[in-house]
């Protein structure tokens, strides 16, 4: 059997961008894509604390240092400049695995800063 977890989390990004003209996507500062773990074009889902939406997209890096969150496309319609959100990936595991799987938990600021934060097995190895 295999259980999904939660892999990663941005806790409290706040959004920078919404372009509604776009391909699709999150474009997420590079630094914070590295302490959270999570890879370009991988799945998100990510929750709005503002207006209480729910959606998946994939990731882009945005530049290095940029605090970028930008949420493009149709997602735009679901996220404007200033939201607060809770940016998730998750990944499937062994059971036995499962049990012990810890995950990468990155907590921000108000400016997309990191505050603090808990790395988890995958940032370890």
């Amino acid at each position: 059997m295999r259980i999904t977890m939660l892999k990663s989390k941005l806790h409290r990004a706040t959004v920078t961008h919404a372009e509604l003209d776009y391909e699709g996507s999150c474009a997420i500062d590079a630094g914070l894509m590295k302490a959270a773990n999570i890879l370009p074009f991988e799945q998100l889902h990510i929750y709005n604390v503002s207006n209480g939406e729910r959606f998946t997209t994939y990731a882009i890096v945005a530049p290095e240092g940029s605090h970028t969150i930008g949420i493009n496309g149709a997602a735009a319609h679901k996220a404007n400049v200033g939201d607060t959100l809770i940016i998730c990936t998750y990944a499937a595991f062994k059971a036995k695995k499962a049990t012990s799987f810890q995950p990468d938990l990155v907590y921000l600021t108000d400016n997309n800063h990191i505050s603090h934060q808990t790395q988890g097995e995958l940032a370890q190895k």
